[in-house]
């Protein structure tokens, strides 16, 4: 005869949204999801000791495993209680454990740090556990406030949290007093402090260990969040460390890459599309832009052997490489992220022959990138409106009367969902090119005389007959970069060659965006126009 085996329906493994249904066997014990390929197995010689407490599905199956891991099986009854205890001392000569929850509902208490969990306990009974795995950052937001921001595993959110259904917590604050004076040091450090770099060491979200990494950019301008920063790359993930905050950001996360030259002929802007967003405080960050000098350069060596690159990066990187930053940083994303580099559309120039138009979104001024398959507006706040979902767009002050005095006009995409993006205070000479580029992209757009009386003079895009479209002419092919990507797709980019990067440019143009609309981390600001040196590893 087989071994007799027990089996729990509707058990939940770990953080798992999916049900399952849970086996054990004097051999083990075996967890299989009742939709999917799901399945999870534990040899009985690996088991060391096995604990029940009330959790938020239901109560709770904790099992320590020898190697120190902690495995949880959610959704089980209070009545399964004693059957799984006679089932546990049967099959493996455990006990099983009843742990009792502190439920007095306090906000303040002790935390520890056990086996891969912070645990939150009051009057020595234990409240909740957050499992270090899902601390993705860390960072001080006052002098006794720490913030942890939570998604999951590996900081893998971007694809794993999707599929999890209803609210999510997402950050926590904790309050944490006083000083404390460090083991065999006399002088007392903020506790606050020494918590935090607890968990940045506890959670694996602090420094890598050495050799880990691959090249490390340092003092980089960042114009959204606002400040300096240093980007350290690895191979699944980069750190991004300012002077008070330090973020891991997975490649998973990365879902764009821009790079656009400013209208100055001075700096190249590279922006970098997150989802989720980057978070400081209550504030979300969906792109990262950031800002090179164009003529820079970089000497970097990466700290990957040639075998690495010829096997696992398939060819696309140099060990070595004596070049302009920004290029070396786009080259870099591009193959880390297998994202495709978005550069600008090669059928629009403005008046000055630049990639991009000045203009105000509201107080803040920025460039405008009209591109192949969307606009992108940065760098505060940066914003990306797709071709497929502009509904028309509206030109404001751009007809006769006292209209025509005006030497700028406004412009508003009204998109199919209903919301409304305006801009305004852009040069009147730019009217021709941007009308003629949104025509070639079959884009309604409407002209209105009067504001106030809401009248519409002009009417083209879809509805023209394909006679006039045809007798329309197209800028000529950009020398210095190409076309647009499909929204973020990871396909090949056969036109991104970095190197060949040269415009001229009116000198009306050579300014930088005000600063009054810049945001982010204060503590992080410096001067555009800063040299900054390139560590190398």
């Amino acid at each position: 005869m087989g071994e007799k085996v027990n089996q729990f329906d509707d058990i939940y493994l770990g953080l798992a949204p999916e049900l399952g249904l849970l086996r054990l066997a004097q051999s083990g014990l075996g967890w299989k999801a009742r939709k999917g390929d799901g399945l999870f197995t534990v040899r009985d010689a690996d088991l060391k000791r096995t604990t029940w407490l009330r959790a938020a599905r239901n109560f709770q199956l904790r099992i320590q495993l020898r190697d120190g891991r902690i495995v949880r099986f959610d959704g089980f009854q209070r009545d399964d209680f004693e059957k799984l205890k006679d089932i546990i001392k049967t099959n493996y000569g455990l006990q099983l454990e009843s742990k009792e929850m502190s439920v007095k509902g306090w906000n303040w208490g002790e935390t520890d740090f056990s086996n891969g969990n912070l645990v939150f306990s009051v009057q020595n009974k234990d409240m909740f556990e957050i499992p270090l795995n899902e601390v993705t950052n860390t960072s001080l937001t006052a002098k006794h406030e720490v913030m942890i921001e939570l998604g999951g595993p590996d900081g893998e959110s971007a694809s794993k949290d999707r599929n999890r259904k209803g609210d999510q917590l997402v950050e926590m604050r904790f309050y944490v007093p006083g000083n404390k004076a460090q083991e065999g040091d006399n002088e007392e450090e903020s506790a606050a402090n020494i918590f935090y770099n607890l968990i940045k060491n506890e959670a694996d979200i602090g420094d890598a260990a050495p050799g880990d990494g691959i090249v490390l950019f340092s003092d980089t301008l960042c114009l959204t969040p606002r400040g300096r920063y240093d980007i350290d790359m690895f191979p699944t993930f980069l750190r991004l460390r300012g002077k008070t905050t330090d973020y891991k950001i997975a490649y998973t996360s990365i879902i764009k890459l821009f790079l656009l030259p400013k209208p100055d002929d001075v700096h190249v802007l590279f922006v970098i599309g997150l989802d989720p967003p980057l978070r400081q405080g209550q504030t979300r960050y969906p792109f990262l832009v950031f800002q090179f000098v164009r003529e820079e350069e970089t000497d970097v060596t990466l700290n990957l052997d040639e075998e690495t690159i010829a096997s696992k990066y398939e060819g696309k990187l140099e060990k070595k490489y004596e070049t302009r930053t920004y290029e070396v940083v786009s080259t870099l994303f591009k193959v880390l992220t297998g994202r495709r580099v978005t550069i600008p559309s090669e059928f629009f120039k403005s008046y000055h022959n630049q990639s991009a138009i000045k203009c105000s979104m509201k107080a803040n001024e920025g460039v405008l990138y009209p591109l192949d398959k969307s606009f992108l507006f940065i760098p505060k706040p940066p914003t990306f409106i797709p071709h497929s979902e502009i509904g028309s767009v509206t030109f404001s002050r751009v007809g006769g009367g006292a209209a025509s005095a005006s030497r700028t006009f406004d412009l508003k995409f009204n998109m199919k969902s209903g919301v409304d993006y305006s801009f305004s205070s852009i040069n009147r000479e730019e009217y021709a090119n941007l009308n003629e580029f949104l025509q070639n992209k079959k884009i309604k757009t409407k002209s209105m005389e009067d504001e106030s009386t809401g009248r519409y003079v002009e009417m083209v895009g879809e509805s023209d007959s394909e006679e006039d479209t045809g007798k329309r002419k197209r800028k000529p092919a950009m020398q210095d970069y190409g076309g647009d990507d499909d929204e973020g797709e990871s396909s090949p980019d056969e036109d991104f060659v970095a190197g060949e990067s040269e415009s001229d440019v009116a000198e009306e143009f050579d300014e930088d965006v005000s600063d009054s609309a810049s945001g982010g981390s204060d503590d992080d600001n410096d001067d555009d126009d800063r040299p900054s040196k390139k560590a190398k590893k």
